[in-house]
Formats: C-alpha cells, structure tokens, sequence
C-alpha cells in the first residue's frame, strides 16, 4: 500500500488538471499558432505560466485504484500487475485463471 499522502496528492493534481483544463488547452493553442503575432503569444506563454504547477496533465502518475501502487500499473484496467493478480486468484475476475504449462 502507498503512502496516503502520495495518493492524496495524485488526486489533487488530478481534480486540479481538470478544472484547468479547457483554459490550459486555449492559451497552449494560442501560444502553439505561428499565424499569431509574437507579442500575443508571449503574453498567451506568461498566463500558462502563471496557473498552478499541478494543473498540468503530465503531473498526474499512474497509481492503481486499489492500492495507489506507482509501478507495474496497466492503464486500460488502473489496477496493478499484483492486484490484478490477486483479483484473478480470488476468483473476481470473470474468464481469468491461473496458468500452468
């Protein structure tokens, strides 16, 4: 299990990304367009600059759901390779068995 504060923290940055999201990606588009004068797009770079370090969507990590494991996480699932294991073993993961060859 993951410390409580690091679990915590992930979900800060994760409500943060989102509630920054839509003005992140306006001023991201401003600075990207090359049409624009420079001057506008500096002033677009020195706002996205200005909003919270979190906010940003490359902060978040990838924590499983059920025990906040950082590592070995399968995105599709946001369960970890071990719980996932652990899942299949107690028999709640429907179709999935244990292999032996």
């Amino acid at each position: 299990m993951a410390k409580l504060s690091s679990i915590n923290k992930n979900n800060r940055r994760i409500k943060l990304s989102n509630k920054f999201y839509n003005k992140r990606k306006k001023l991201k588009d401003i600075v990207m367009d090359r049409k624009l004068p420079l001057e506008e797009r500096f002033k677009a770079q020195q706002k996205l600059s200005k909003l919270p370090r979190n906010s940003s969507k490359v902060r978040i990590r990838n924590r499983c759901q059920i025990t906040g494991r950082p590592h070995g996480v399968y995105r599709k699932l946001k369960i970890s390779r071990i719980a996932l294991r652990q899942l299949g073993l107690e028999g709640k993961i429907p179709g999935m068995i244990k292999s032996s060859w």
